[in-house]
């Protein structure tokens, strides 16, 4: 078996672990920033919840349903930007689209951790709009929130 192989499987099983078992899926209590969103080409639904708090994501859930790549990258996501800076949060989301349309990106500013497991989906031009679904969320609601605040 090749290396390249070895990667593939272990990439299948990390995204098959956040979606038979996603971090933060749930609601939120509590006042939240809401953001609902869909892919119909595969039928993917999200709302995602952020709670921003001093322009830092203090928590972030999601639920929805989707194919694995939807809602394996919405856990994952969550997980990341969890406790970072709303500025942080979005850069890793530009480094997210970078990554998905098969752009070199710095992977040295964040640790992306499980999030990379998501590379092999460039190979499927039709299933990135399911990975980026969350990250496209996340993107409208803190844009949105930004706006809001500047009224």
């Amino acid at each position: 078996m090749s290396l390249h192989s070895n990667l593939d499987t272990l990439y299948r099983q990390v995204i098959m672990d956040h979606y038979k078992n996603p971090r933060n899926k749930g609601d939120m209590e509590g006042e939240t920033l809401h953001v609902n969103m869909n892919n119909p080409t595969c039928g993917d639904r999200i709302q995602l919840q952020l709670r921003v708090e001093d322009d830092k994501i203090s928590d972030a859930k999601f639920v929805g349903e989707g194919c694995s790549i939807s809602l394996s990258s919405a856990s994952m996501m969550t997980e990341a930007v969890k406790g970072q800076p709303v500025e942080n949060a979005l850069e890793m989301s530009n480094i997210f689209s970078q990554m998905m349309q098969g752009e070199d990106y710095d992977d040295e500013k964040y640790d992306l951790g499980d999030i990379e497991a998501l590379q092999g989906v460039t190979k499927f031009p039709a299933r990135i709009k399911c990975a980026t679904l969350a990250w496209k969320a996340m993107e409208k609601g803190l844009d949105n929130e930004e706006e809001e605040e500047t009224d």
